[in-house]
């Protein structure tokens, strides 16, 4: 049975639980797991650990060499101190945009560095997420996935603010990771780029255009990331067969079959290759 002090310890504890989230506030975690999700809902905001985090290495992705060597030391002058920018991944689906910023968190996460995946729903919280941050000795990349938004969006706003648009300066150990598909986040309209004018012979986008230019230019580094060519896309086929044990592009038939793979799917991207390949390795099991 415990103790008188114990028993009050623990209830004031409950308590302090119970406060959090009658008042939607954060509820701290045990910061003992490497990656968490952010969740904000009926009971209210908070960090969730995310038990078995996607582990990836940066030896299995293939022909993004220059957009891995820059990740990486971006990422390496953020875990030693150093000014570091927040990231903008975009481009074309299946292109290892995503999944280069997981290959990166695993590659320093014995120096300390966590990860938070935010979903778009979610981006209202950053001011909130930032602030339970702040201050740890942690190094923390904010996962934003397949970010786009529409012109009303509440999320496009807070992000904008955390992206050196409030009057708080971004604490030192938190950095954006962000990966899409479209290089401003936001649609264009072709009515839009109809409002471009010219000043003494220089081109001027007009505000539409420059309001959906401001957002991404608040990344610091933008890489872009274009869809594969056939010999990238074999190549990478052929890391993956060799990974799983399931044969190499030696044998006709199985190339023949990775080409009709990629044909059906209208698409030669590193994911489909490794779809390809996980799907061989199923039949000869």
């Amino acid at each position: 049975m415990d103790s008188p002090d114990e028993f009050f310890a623990r209830a004031n504890r409950l308590l302090d639980r119970w406060e959090t989230l009658l008042d939607g506030r954060a509820s701290p975690p045990d910061w003992i797991h490497d990656a968490y999700r952010w969740r904000h809902d009926r009971r209210g905001m908070r960090l969730l650990p995310v038990k078995r985090p996607h582990r990836v290495d940066l030896a299995d992705l293939l022909c993004m060499d220059r957009q891995k060597a820059e990740v990486l030391r971006n990422t390496t002058q953020f875990m030693r101190g150093l000014p570091a920018n927040n990231v903008l991944l975009w481009g074309a689906r299946g292109t290892g945009k995503s999944t280069l910023i997981k290959a990166v968190f695993n590659a320093f996460v014995n120096d300390g560095l966590r990860l938070i995946e935010v979903e778009k729903e979610h981006l209202v919280d950053l001011i909130d997420i930032v602030d339970v941050l702040d201050g740890r000795a942690e190094r923390f990349l904010l996962f934003c996935d397949d970010l786009s938004f529409d012109a009303d969006d509440a999320g496009y706003t807070a992000l904008k603010a955390v992206l050196e648009g409030s009057i708080a300066a971004p604490p030192a150990n938190v950095l954006i990771y962000a990966s899409s598909n479209r290089r401003h986040l936001l649609p264009e309209h072709k009515a839009e780029n109809q409002d471009v004018h010219v000043v003494n012979g220089e081109i001027h986008p007009g505000d539409a255009i420059e309001e959906k230019i401001s957002l991404s230019e608040r990344f610091g580094l933008w890489l872009s990331f274009y869809p594969f060519s056939q010999d990238d896309y074999l190549a990478i086929v052929e890391h993956w067969l060799d990974r799983l044990g399931a044969g190499d592009l030696a044998d006709p038939e199985t190339r023949r079959a990775a080409l009709a793979w990629a044909r059906q799917r209208g698409s030669r991207s590193g994911r489909v290759a490794r779809q390809f390949a996980v799907d061989q390795a199923g039949r000869d099991a």
